[in-house]
């Protein structure tokens, strides 16, 4: 059963399900709800050979979209081709909707197929299978974990790693495929344009990446090149492989392809490397066991801000990326942490089409003027690092939170990356290690936890089939029973500022702990509780519905680039 851990009745929370098939007035009012945004990126100062690199790169992107198409779907690439051949308004409607949910679901309906249940001779499942394309079609979670279960230990990790599928043979039983048999023909290509790309740049650290990511496409041990991409130092900035975990939803481990295109942001950039210097005192000062601390979180892990050029795959559909935190390898993590790109075209995108407008919906007028793109900014940045902190380990260190928690992880990751980043942005403040980025004081304070508030209920105007969602329904219920945040029954929400502290700690102490322990029943059961749309918060999403969820954009700089 589809999202098996939300209760049934949250499906009359979810805005908008259109029963399919959609007609096109109903998929117009659909992409609607994404507003159109030109993302732009300066590129003056790029030399001749990282023009030309970053041009490959885009091309290599577009390969990308292939790869995921497949992994979310058997049926995708076909069926696709099928809608783009129909030159009808209902035709191009619903191909333009595919595209923007890489599929024949609505994301922001609860994963609903807006198509009839057969088209061009392809039966289309109601909802998205949970299973993707990474296991085999119809078999059951149950029968998968008890295969390998019954495995060699090295074989049962590589059945569960991220890069593998799930096949079945010709003798019915169950086998493990690499990425690199499994997707050979486009990986191929892929590695040959990221050799273009190594060739054409003059940036050492850009082209031992490519050149690594371009050997991990066809050997599929990725390790090399997530360190490559740590070193990455170049005006080109480029992510591009294999990396999040959420299109899995039957265990979380199979994770599919992305790629971002970026042009780095030294400014920016140089501004934040100052978080970099308090990893270790963030992390020694979690509010969880001291047992379950790392004493080492390893060394100092770079973070960037970028301006996106191109996003392709899992890193352009639907609702967009605004900052990441990878390699999601915990071999890396335990060894230099995790890399932190923030997106600050998108993030500035984000917070003028979506966050100010609903700012003004569910907040009292009062309240409004302290929503402010530089706390939106930061907290990001904060959700970001502390991916980074907190346990990765679990049984003395023969397993990780990821499996351990199973489906429940990216939920519980979710948040616990929300709520460990309030916590540290309270702690640093309150040390005075913000006053040049957030200031300083109870008017920062006020800032902070307000753009906070305002920024759940855009989370939360999603729906709750993602698991950043899942995680914000579980944050803004706890918070409001625990008095950080004040329902006024109309709609309308405010924070406590005497208790938003302690709140905030208590809730940063649960979920730290859940994944230092990989305690499954005790993330079930928060999520049981919590992961509801309540009347009060119903009543402002109510409201909302006119705002749109979040951005569609159109990538001018790259289209700019390919032209010359």
């Amino acid at each position: 059963m589809k999202n098996f851990l939300i209760p049934l009745a949250l499906a009359t929370a979810v805005a908008n399900v259109v029963a399919a098939p959609a007609t096109v007035s109903d998929l117009n009012k659909m992409t609607q709800r994404y507003a159109p945004v030109e993302l732009k990126a300066d590129t003056t100062a790029l030399s001749a050979g990282d023009r030309k690199a970053i041009a490959r790169l885009i091309e290599a992107a577009k390969i990308v979209d292939t790869l995921q198409l497949r992994q979310r779907w058997a049926g995708n690439e076909a069926l696709y081709a099928a809608l783009q051949k129909d030159s009808t308004p209902l035709g191009k409607a619903r191909a333009d909707y595919f595209w923007l949910n890489k599929g024949p679901w609505s994301i922001l309906d609860g994963h609903e197929s807006f198509l009839p249940a057969q088209l061009g001779g392809i039966a289309i499942p109601a909802k998205k299978p949970e299973a993707g394309n990474f296991y085999p079609a119809g078999a059951t979670k149950e029968a998968l974990e008890q295969w390998m279960n019954g495995l060699p230990a090295q074989d049962k990790q590589q059945a569960q790693w991220f890069f593998t599928t799930i096949r079945t043979g010709k003798d019915g039983k169950f086998h493990t495929v690499k990425y690199s048999d499994e997707y050979k023909p486009e990986l191929q290509k892929l590695s040959a344009l990221l050799k273009e790309a190594a060739a054409a740049t003059d940036n050492a650290s850009l082209k031992k990446f490519l050149t690594l990511r371009a050997e991990a496409f066809l050997s599929n041990d990725y390790l090399a090149s997530d360190f490559a991409w740590m070193d990455l130092d170049s005006p080109v900035d480029v992510t591009i492989g294999p990396y999040e975990t959420y299109n899995d939803e039957l265990f979380g481990y199979k994770a599919a392809f992305e790629a971002y295109v970026n042009i780095r942001d030294q400014k920016e950039t140089a501004k934040l490397d100052f978080f970099a210097k308090h990893m270790q005192e963030l992390e020694d000062n979690l509010p969880i066991d001291a047992k379950y601390r790392n004493p080492k979180v390893g060394a100092v892990a770079p973070m960037v801000v970028v301006n996106q050029v191109y996003g392709a795959g899992d890193g352009n559909m639907a609702v967009q990326t605004a900052a990441y935190n990878l390699p999601n390898d915990e071999r890396i993590i335990s060894q230099r942490g995790s890399k932190r790109v923030m997106l600050k075209n998108v993030q500035e995108a984000k917070f003028k089409a979506t966050l100010t407008p609903i700012s003004k919906l569910v907040l009292r007028p009062a309240d409004q003027k302290d929503v402010d793109f530089n706390s939106f900014f930061t907290h990001i940045l904060a959700h970001e690092i502390t991916h980074g902190l907190g346990p990765h380990s679990t049984g003395g260190g023969k397993s990780t939170p990821r499996q351990d928690l199973k489906d429940a992880y990216s939920t519980i990751e979710e948040a616990k990356a929300d709520v460990t980043g309030l916590y540290a942005l309270m702690y640093m403040m309150e040390k005075g290690q913000l006053k040049d980025t957030l200031g300083q004081g109870e008017a920062a304070k006020r800032k902070l936890h307000t753009t906070f508030l305002a920024s759940a209920f855009r989370t939360l105007h999603f729906g709750l089939t993602d698991s950043h969602a899942r995680g914000m329904a579980i944050q803004v219920n706890y918070l409001l029973d625990h008095g950080g945040f004040v329902s006024h029954g109309d709609g309308t929400f405010s924070v406590d500022f005497k208790k938003i502290r302690q709140a905030v700690t208590d809730l940063d102490r649960e979920f730290l702990t859940i994944e230092a322990t990989g305690d499954y029943a005790r993330a079930k059961g928060l999520m049981t509780k919590y992961v509801v749309i309540r009347p009060d918060v119903q009543k402002a999403l109510d409201k909302m519905k006119a705002v749109p969820n979040d951005i569609r954009p159109s990538f001018t700089t790259a289209n700019a680039l390919l032209a010359k």
